[in-house]
């Protein structure tokens, strides 16, 4: 299979998903969207168990201790900023209502809160580092991108990678900073295994937080 498809096919997946869910309200007035999460992070899980044995760059864990705890401490960081980087300017139109959990009580569904923490933390890091990181950090640098050591990334893929990533996000500027974050984190520790770990950390401390302020909107 192609290097590219293998890498692209789970974030493709996932994009899909998110339009059929912004199309769902109209289709099916009567299903609760966020349902869709567990099925749409479900689905990204399978393709990536399928594809596995195509990513050379995660079949060993390559990560040293000190690696382990500079990804945590990149992820925390990287957290801290994004629940601070909210102002009108730092976003591409109006936050919303976000991901909320509750129901017409104000009742917390725990089912739909683990599902939410779980998809976000172990499944969303891997997918959108495969893509964002491993595939097009790399290709922007070198088009054989598989031949392409991740420390002889220069600052332009960097840069270009991390923008594109942050357009993904309606938090465009903290996705910025986060993109440049788990980037720098790859081409220092030269394994996608640290930008995973620091992604991972920072979406898990995300639903932590957002879990214990019932700030919904930042989901």
């Amino acid at each position: 299979m192609s290097p590219i498809f293998v890498r692209s096919l789970p974030f493709g997946l996932y994009i899909a998903l998110l339009v059929v869910e912004g199309l769902l309200p109209d289709w099916a007035p009567g299903f609760d969207v966020r349902w869709l999460y567990p099925v749409k992070t479900g689905l990204v899980a399978l393709a990536l168990a399928v594809l596995w044995r195509h990513y050379a760059e995660l079949k060993t864990w390559g990560l040293s201790s000190g690696q382990l705890a500079l990804s945590l401490a990149v992820g925390i960081v990287v957290l801290v900023l994004w629940v601070n980087l909210d102002a009108g300017w730092m976003l591409m139109g109006e936050m919303g209502e976000g991901y909320d959990p509750t129901d017409a009580s104000g009742r917390v569904d725990w089912l739909l809160v683990a599902f939410r923490i779980a998809g976000a933390a172990l499944v969303v890091p891997i997918m959108e580092e495969l893509f964002w990181r491993s595939f097009l950090q790399r290709w922007v640098q070198q088009q054989d991108f598989l031949a392409l050591e991740p420390a002889r990334i220069g600052f332009k893929a960097l840069l270009i990678a991390s923008a594109l990533f942050a357009v993904e996000h309606l938090q465009w500027f903290a996705g910025l900073v986060a993109g440049l974050a788990y980037g720098w984190l790859y081409i220092r520790t030269r394994t996608l295994w640290a930008p995973i770990v620091a992604h991972a950390a920072t979406n898990g401390g995300l639903g932590a937080y957002v879990v214990a302020t019932g700030h919904w909107s930042f989901w």
